[in-house]
């Protein structure tokens, strides 16, 4: 049994009163919470005595850890490569599908290190990833035991291609892999790790890759595999106007439609970037209770697109964050990424004519609505209901920023909240996960950092070269 204090704290809860505590208390006894309060509500002597450790965190703002719903881990490794930074999405695949072809085990390892100790000091306690590749005998278990090192929740996407480029699809032949293969790893991964139980540190998603390299066959096969086992289904969706013609072509649908013909719509299925549908399309996700995830900075690095963010919120869509592979953002702060919504969304308003004079009803994103996206919207975008918020029998998953510093100096003052997200984004002075901590004072504590940066640059050289 472990039990941990938290004292004197602004705690922002985003339970259902979206309680703002500015003294606050958070006990937490084995992984879960079971106290948070107002201090002046507690006991404090008895909850001091009763902890293993006792944290004040005075001056500092508390949150619910934040849910990264769409990621790439090994890109880490093939960021900034100087013959994709000004390619868009399909020519960007086709510059890197090479080197990615050169992928070891332990490249898998050491980029998902990477990934999630940056995700980490962004204040990330969930991350979903999507690995679709899987060369020189690379599997999905190289990406979990490397998670476990970390002690960051992982959604750990079997993702696939089978549609190589003899067969009309984007990736080529070397990057694909049989269909029955890949149903039969997927079910192997879903009996081997996949955990149902609240506080799962590990849960297995089926998730091909993108309707240019999978085939029809192989998206109803995954589906019907998937929910015979209950697990969640992901992919790439609408992310560019190539996509959508790709989709026509090769299809005779539209992106969303022809996820419609696979049996890929559910409360069970979220799809990243969804940056070109249209009003019926929303309604579709809307009725059926799709999630998607949006990846602001990603979407604005490959020219993709914006967005229809607030038709997405406003018909009721599930709608998460998502730092995208490290080569198309060549970053994992999800922090940031929260701030990057919020301006993109407000950017997008713009761009279509936001006017109070013409329509005093229609409002830009607020910072604590952004703040919302990256966690409760991230949590039921991944159909988790033990995160997303701190409240009494959720997971003690939360990250603490401390005020005092020049990046937030005056802002800090005025309102906490907004400041962690309209200044610019900061790390996390504490990241904690089921109790346990994995970032403090700015340090990660489960990961040498040094280390594991000389051996991912060591690394990501030699797959450049070759």
């Amino acid at each position: 049994m472990t039990t941990l204090f938290i004292k004197n704290a602004f705690i922002v809860t985003m339970d259902g009163q979206r309680r703002e505590i500015t003294d606050g208390g958070l006990f937490i006894r084995d992984g879960f919470i079971e106290q948070v309060a107002p201090m002046s509500e507690l006991s404090v002597t008895e909850l001091v005595e009763a902890a293993d450790e006792v944290l004040d965190l005075n001056g500092h703002i508390v949150l619910p850890g934040l849910v990264n719903t769409h990621h790439h881990f090994y890109q880490t490794l093939t960021r900034a490569v100087p013959a994709a930074q000004n390619a868009n999405l399909f020519n960007w695949l086709k510059t890197l599908y090479p080197i990615w072809a050169r992928l070891t085990p332990s490249d898998i390892f050491t980029s998902t290190q990477t990934a999630l100790a940056e995700l980490a000091l962004s204040g990330c306690t969930t991350a979903s990833d999507h690995l679709y590749l899987f060369p020189n005998g690379s599997k999905l278990d190289d990406e979990i035991e490397a998670g476990r090192t970390l002690g960051v929740r992982l959604q750990a996407s079997r993702g696939s291609m089978s549609l190589g480029e003899s067969q009309g699809g984007l990736p080529p032949d070397s990057v694909t892999d049989s269909e029955d293969k890949i149903l039969a790893d997927s079910q192997r991964l879903i009996e081997r790790y996949h955990d149902r139980n609240p506080g799962a540190m590990t849960q297995i998603v089926l998730a091909p890759c993108s309707p240019f390299s999978v085939t029809g066959d192989l998206m109803r096969e995954s589906a019907k595999l998937a929910r015979s086992y209950g697990v969640h289904l992901h992919t790439h969706l609408a992310e560019t106007e190539d996509e959508e013609q790709f989709c026509l072509d090769k299809f005779g649908y539209r992106p969303v439609g022809y996820m419609q013909s696979v049996d890929w719509v559910g409360a069970d299925v979220w799809f990243a970037h969804s940056v070109y549908v249209n009003a019926e399309e929303i309604g579709v996700f809307a009725k059926h209770h799709c999630g998607v995830a949006h990846c602001p900075s990603s979407n604005m690095r490959l020219a993709s697109g914006i967005a229809p963010l607030r038709e997405y919120r406003a018909a009721g869509v599930n709608v998460g964050l998502g730092v995208d592979g490290s080569a198309s953002n060549d970053g994992s702060h999800l922090l940031a990424e929260v701030r990057q919504a919020m301006l993109l969304s407000r950017l997008r308003e713009g761009i279509t004519g936001f006017s109070l004079s013409k329509d005093p009803n229609r409002k830009l994103m607020t910072a604590r609505e952004a703040l919302e996206l990256g966690t409760l919207g991230g949590a039921a975008v991944l159909g988790r209901s033990d995160i997303g918020s701190l409240e009494v029998g959720k997971c003690a998953d939360f990250f603490a920023v401390n005020l005092n510093q020049l990046d937030l100096a005056g802002g800090a003052v005025h309102d906490p909240v907004s400041a962690i997200v309209f200044c610019q984004s900061v790390k996390a002075d504490y990241t904690v996960v089921g109790g346990k901590f994995v970032v403090k004072e700015r340090h990660l504590i489960t990961v040498d950092e040094a280390e594991l940066t000389a051996r991912h640059n060591k690394a990501a050289k030699r797959l450049l070269n070759g």
